[in-house]
C-alpha cells in the first residue's frame, strides 16, 4: 500500500503562507493555511487503497483551527519534520517513512494545492505503479508532488535550490543523474501569493479553502471602506 504523505506547516500567524501579505494579514494568511491543510487532510483520507502520514513542522496545538485539524489527522502517523531548510526537510521526511513504512511506495504532496481530489491522487498513486517515480511540476517552476517507489532515493533533494522558478527542472535533472525513471504527473497551480490564491479558489470553488479566501476578501473590502 503506498504511502499518502502530506508535507505541511502548523498554521501558526506569521510562520505560514507570508507572501500572501500584504494583503492578507498574518492571522488571515493563517486562516487561509489550515484551510487549505484541511481540504487537503480530507482529500487524502479519501483516496482509496493508502495509508496516509503528515510531515509537520510545527504543533497543531499553536495554529489556527487546532482542534478541527487535529481531529482531521486522527489515526495517521504524524512525524516531525527535522531539517535546517525545505530540501532536507523534504528527504528527511521520506526517509522516516521508509524507516516507518519499509518497502512502502511513497507520493508526498503538499498543502499548496486545495484542489487536488481523491480521483487526481488515485491517479498519481496508478502511475507510480509503472515507474521509479513520479513529478508534478507546478506552473510557476516548481512542484506540487513527487512519488518515489524508493523513498530513500529522495536524498537527492538535498542538492535542489528550492522555492525557485527551477526547482521543477532541478528535481528531475537530479533523480534522472541517480538513475530514476521519472514519469510526468499534470501541471498545478500552487497557491503562494494572493493572486494563486484568488486563482486556485475561483476554479475549486467548493471547499474550505475557497470559502476562507472569499471570507477574506469580505474582510478586506470592508476594512477598506473605514
Amino acid at each position: 500500500m503506498t504511502v499518502l504523505l502530506v508535507v505541511a506547516k502548523a498554521p501558526v500567524p506569521g510562520a505560514v503562507k507570508t507572501r500572501l501579505c500584504p494583503p492578507a494579514t498574518p492571522d488571515r494568511a493563517a486562516r487561509i493555511a489550515a484551510a487549505a491543510l484541511r481540504d487537503t487532510l480530507d482529500v487524502v483520507a479519501a483516496t482509496a487503497g493508502v495509508t496516509p502520514v503528515l510531515a509537520l513542522a510545527g504543533r497543531l496545538a499553536d495554529g489556527v483551527d487546532a482542534a478541527a485539524l487535529t481531529a482531521a489527522t486522527a489515526g495517521w502517523t504524524v512525524l516531525p519534520q527535522r531539517g535546517v531548510d525545505l530540501a532536507e526537510r523534504l528527504a528527511c521526511a521520506h526517509a522516516d517513512v521508509a524507516d516507518a513504512f519499509p518497502g512502502r511506495a511513497v507520493l508526498q504532496v503538499g498543502m499548496d494545492t486545495p484542489q487536488l481530489t481523491p480521483a487526481s491522487l488515485a491517479g498519481a498513486v496508478r502511475r507510480l505503479a509503472d515507474v521509479d517515480a513520479v513529478l508534478g511540476r507546478a506552473a510557476d517552476g516548481g512542484w506540487w508532488a513527487l512519488g518515489l517507489r524508493d523513498p530513500r532515493r529522495a536524498a537527492v533533494l538535498r542538492a535542489v535550490p528550492m522555492s525557485t522558478a527551477d526547482t521543477g527542472r532541478l528535481t528531475r535533472a537530479a533523480l534522472t543523474r541517480d538513475g530514476v525513471r521519472v514519469a510526468p504527473l499534470p501541471v498545478l497551480r500552487d497557491v503562494d501569493g494572493w493572486a494563486d490564491a484568488l486563482a486556485v479558489a475561483a476554479a475549486t470553488p467548493g471547499g474550505r479553502f475557497a470559502r476562507q479566501v472569499a471570507a477574506v476578501r469580505r474582510e478586506l473590502v470592508v476594512g477598506g471602506r473605514r
